[in-house]
Order: C-alpha cells, then sequence, then structure tokens
C-alpha cells in the first residue's frame, strides 16, 4: 500500500533517515544560536555553547558512572537550571529520564525509585533527607545520589554527596552522545499523581516528545528567540516540553524556582519573559498581586493555561493586564497538552466580556502534532452528536500518546481499548467541533438523577468579588444521593458567608446544581497549582 510500482533504491539510510528526538534541537541552537542565551537563573547565565558542553559533561559523567543505554536516572528538584540540563544530559547518555514531584510523601518517591528502578538519583540540596529517607524505604538497590545546591536561592550543598558541578567536572565536553537508534525508544519516565492507588509509570518516547515539540511550536506561534519562564514544573510532564522545544527557535529558558507573583512579575519585567504555561491558579496569583507585588511591562506575554477552564472573571481580569490566555488541555499520557482552544477572530473578534471568555474557556481542538481527539460513548465507542450538550468521554490518538503504562500491560491494554486513549475525562462538542470539558469522570456529582457539573458551579462562585479560589466536590446525602458542597478560599482582606454564597449561586444555577454546603478553608493543591479533590472529597463526607 503506498509503494510505487518499483522502489529499487529507496530504502532508508542515514542520509535520509534520522531518529525523531528533541536532542536534535540543542545539538542544532549549539551551532547555530551558539552565543545566544540560553538558560538564566538569577545572575547565572548560559548562552547555548556553554549549556551544550554542560549537557555533554554531564552525560559523559552519567556514563563514566556505569549508566547504559535504557537504565533510568532520577530526578528531584525544583525549575533550576540542573534540572533543565539533565533533561538533555540524561538521554544525550542514552539513559531514561525519570522526574519526580518534590512534594511527594517518602512513601510515594520510595514506591517511584524502586519500580522505576533508577540507577542514580540528581537531587536539589534541599530534598536530601526527602531522598535519603525514600531510598533507605525502597524495594531494591538504592540509586546513587548526586546533590545540586542552588546558590542562587541561597540552597547549599549537605556535604553528604557529590555534588552536581563535581559531578560535571568529571564529565567530557566533547563526549559523542548517544542518539537514539530508534525514535520509539523511550525517553522520558514520569508517574501518574496516583490519588487512587499506586503511581502509575508513564513512558514517553523520543518521536512523541519531538512531534509534541513541533507542534507546539506551531500552534503557540512561537517566535525567534522567545524567552519562557518556568512555572509548570520540570517534573509535571517534562515543563509541557517546552524546555525542549527553546533551542528550536533559540530561546530562553528563565528558571523560577519559587512560583509567586512577584517572581513573575520580576521575570516578565526584568528579563523579558513572552511565553509560560501554568495552571488556572497561576492566573489568578497574577490577577490578585498586591501593589508592591506587580511589575508594568510594555509587551504581550503569551500563557497557556491547563487544568479546570479558568473561570472567565480570572480570563476577563487577566487579559486586561496584557496577558493573552489559550486554554489547552492534555495528560500526564499524552506529554501535556494535545488540544487548543485556537482562536478565530474572524468569528469572535467582536465579542466582549464574558461572551468572549465563554469561549477562550473552551477545551478546543487537536494540536497540529495529533490525528484525532473526539467525544465518545465509552460504551460503543462511536463519537456523541455535535450538539453542544450530549455527554462523552474524551477519546484521543496520535503522536503524542504514551507508550504505555511501565511494568503494567494490563493498565496499558485498558486504557487503549478500542483503538483510542480513554482519558476519564465528560466532555460535549459544540458543532464546529469544539470540545468543551465539563468534568472528570470521578468529579461529576449526581444529584438527583441529575449530573451536576462541578467545574460550572465553580464558575458561578468565582464570579463573587470576595472569592479566590473555589472547588466543589460532591458530598453524600441521604436524599439525592450527593449534593454539591463547596470549599471556598477568600480574598485577603474580604468577607462572605455561606448563605451569601449559596443565594449568590442560586441566581445563576438551576436549584440542583446549587451548593448545599460551603466550606470556608485554604483549598489543598498539587505543586502544580491543581485543587486535590480527592482531599475535599474525603472531607464531605465527614461534615
Amino acid at each position: 500500500m503506498g509503494w510505487m510500482a518499483d522502489e529499487t533504491g529507496l530504502d532508508k539510510g542515514p542520509a535520509n533517515h534520522v531518529p525523531l528526538t528533541p536532542l536534535s534541537h540543542l545539538r542544532r541552537a549549539a551551532d547555530v544560536f551558539a552565543q545566544r542565551e540560553a538558560l538564566v537563573h538569577g545572575d547565572m547565565r548560559l548562552n547555548y555553547a556553554q549549556l551544550y558542553q554542560r549537557v555533554s559533561r554531564l552525560a559523559s559523567a552519567l556514563a563514566a558512572r556505569g549508566i547504559k543505554p535504557g537504565d533510568v536516572v532520577a530526578t528531584l528538584m525544583p525549575n533550576i537550571p540542573a534540572h533543565v540540563e539533565a533533561h538533555w544530559g540524561v538521554p544525550a547518555a542514552g539513559a531514561v529520564l525519570n522526574t519526580i514531584n518534590v512534594r511527594l510523601d517518602v512513601e510515594t518517591v520510595a514506591y517511584i525509585l524502586g519500580h522505576g528502578g533508577a540507577k542514580i538519583l540528581l537531587c536539589d540540596s534541599a530534598f536530601v533527607d526527602l531522598a535519603e529517607e525514600a531510598c533507605k524505604q525502597m524495594e531494591g538497590p538504592a540509586p546513587e545520589i548526586i546533590e545540586a545546591p542552588d546558590p542562587v536561592s541561597g540552597i547549599t550543598a549537605t556535604g553528604r554527596h557529590v555534588t552536581y558541578e563535581d559531578l560535571l567536572a568529571s564529565g567530557d565536553a566533547d563526549f559523542d552522545w548517544i542518539m537514539p537508534q530508534d525514535e520509539w525508544e523511550s525517553l522520558a519516565l514520569n508517574y501518574t499523581s496516583g490519588t487512587t492507588g499506586r503511581p502509575k509509570g508513564v513512558v514517553y518516547s523520543h518521536r512523541g516528545a519531538y512531534l509534541l515539540t513541533m507542534g507546539t511550536g506551531v500552534a503557540w506561534h512561537m517566535p525567534l528567540f522567545a524567552r519562557l519562564l518556568t512555572i509548570v514544573p520540570l517534573f509535571h510532564c517534562n515543563n509541557w516540553h517546552h524546555s525542549w522545544l527553546m533551542p528550536m527557535v533559540g530561546g530562553t529558558v528563565v528558571c523560577l524556582r519559587d512560583i509567586t507573583a512577584k517572581g513573575i512579575y520580576d521575570a516578565i519585567a526584568d528579563e523579558k519573559v513572552t511565553h509560560f504555561g501554568g495552571a488556572p491558579i497561576v492566573l489568578n496569583t497574577i490577577v490578585n498581586a498586591s501593589d508592591d507585588e506587580r511589575r508594568e511591562f510594555d509587551h504581550v506575554v503569551q500563557v497557556y493555561t491547563a487544568g479546570a477552564p479558568p473561570p472567565a472573571a480570572t480570563l476577563l481580569a487577566i487579559e486586561k493586564l496584557g496577558f493573552v490566555v489559550t486554554q489547552v488541555y492534555g495528560l500526564t499520557e499524552t506529554y501535556g497538552h494535545v488540544t487548543e482552544c485556537l482562536w478565530d477572530d474572524d468569528k469572535w473578534g467582536h465579542l466582549e466580556g464574558e461572551e468572549r471568555a465563554a469561549i477562550k474557556a473552551r477545551t478546543g481542538v487537536l494540536m497540529p502534532m495529533m490525528e484525532d481527539i473526539t467525544v465518545m460513548d465509552p460504551e460503543t465507542m462511536t463519537p456523541v452528536p455535535r450538539d453542544g450538550e450530549t455527554l462523552g468521554e474524551i477519546m484521543i490518538r496520535g503522536n503524542a500518546v504514551m507508550k504505555g503504562y511501565y511494568r503494567n500491560p494490563q493498565a496499558t491494554a485498558e486504557a487503549f481499548e478500542g483503538g483510542y486513549f480513554h482519558s476519564g475525562d465528560i466532555a460535549f462538542q459544540h458543532p464546529d467541533g469544539y470540545i468543551k470539558i465539563t468534568d472528570r469522570a470521578k468529579d461529576i456529582i449526581i444529584s438527583g438523577g441529575e449530573n451536576v457539573s462541578s467545574v460550572e458551579v465553580e464558575g458561578a462562585l468565582m464570579h463573587h468579588p470576595a472569592v479566590l479560589l473555589a472547588a466543589v466536590v460532591a458530598r453524600p446525602d441521604d436524599k439525592w444521593g450527593e449534593v454539591p458542597c463547596a470549599f471556598v478560599e477568600l480574598k485577603p482582606g474580604q468577607e462572605a458567608t455561606e448563605e451569601e454564597l449559596i443565594a449568590f449561586c442560586r441566581q445563576r444555577l438551576a436549584g440542583f446544581k446549587t451548593p448545599k454546603k460551603v466550606v470556608f478553608q485554604e483549598l489543598p493543591k498539587t505543586s502544580t497549582g491543581k485543587i486535590q479533590k480527592f482531599v475535599l472529597r474525603e472531607m464531605a463526607k465527614k461534615l
């Protein structure tokens, strides 16, 4: 199929077929953009020639310590330069990069180290105690710990392990990178959040990562010499692959260890940051920054936001501050974002206020590297009508879908049943094909037989001027089965009562969708800023 009658001599070879890998971006940038700024952290500056040399030293040093192609090297680091370098240096040694969330408990870190089989653990000095305790508790041989202090942030070495800089000093700057022979070779191992049982190890290929960087560059209109702020953690879908993308355009990665409003505004004003990704809570942080945290800037900042759709009130507020926000959607299993709310100015440019925000909050359409993303009935695997109301499950097929779950073929087969990846997210499709997510399957509230979208209720609450954050979960109810229960975090200095917020929602929602209980407290969040609804569900059960 697809072959001509005579293809003699038209075989693949080294001249016309090179395995796809994001490593190629940095090898090119080290030549084409050698003197351009590549990596920034405070007063630390590296150009592409320097970054390439350091990455080569890291790959060489890992190989000298016995790391072979296919071995796993783990990291336990925030967004610091060593973590960016590891994203290149570990695969340049032929190894698989396993980035571990620094907010996890000891038991979970121990499980990931044991399950993934890490041989070496690159660890920020602030997390050495966590790493050491996890190594004691894990099953199997413990990895060697290499610790990376962060002097820019005042984090000094413990003195208990070889330091990252000493490791690099032992390496060869002229090391010949071990490039993949097959683009389906494994590049990265990322573990799911594990909110329901043990986390699963999601395996990325060199091919998928390369195509995600290319698709993102096109979709985000990424210009030459863009400047990216690392708000999305490097341990979360590998920073949505944004750091792997930047050498393609000769761009600069600006590290931000602690995600604060002041840190974001300072980076935009001082480092001329043009792009970043982040959860909706990051947008909220920017919008609600105090006067002494804000900085003036004279350029537009492009933002990808993912997670629950940003409330209309947040979108309206942040656009006035000089940010252009694009809603994207994806999962760990899809390398990060795979849909975007592609804005069409011809169709929607005239819209203002909440009408404009409602369009921008859509989950969107598939990005260029994907083949098919649609909403289906999970039982019949047939597409639901594109009527803007019929619910189904988001199904995904394309080049940025994981290879599978590491050492878990049964879970992999279940996730890929019917030839699509089953996202577990509930959505509908508009007539124009744009998807609108309504909830995670586990977050849908079924009250008296009616489905209640927690996202819809949260959106109503966020319109209240005193509300900073809102999360809505199911609370067991003897009469209705489940009822909406709202957990609300108020803005500093603001006040509101339970009765006031319930009445406020009743003006905007059907009665059965209105929260029956409102709890005021700080909301539990993951390291990426997502609200931990599983914690709130347990709290709601006990109310």
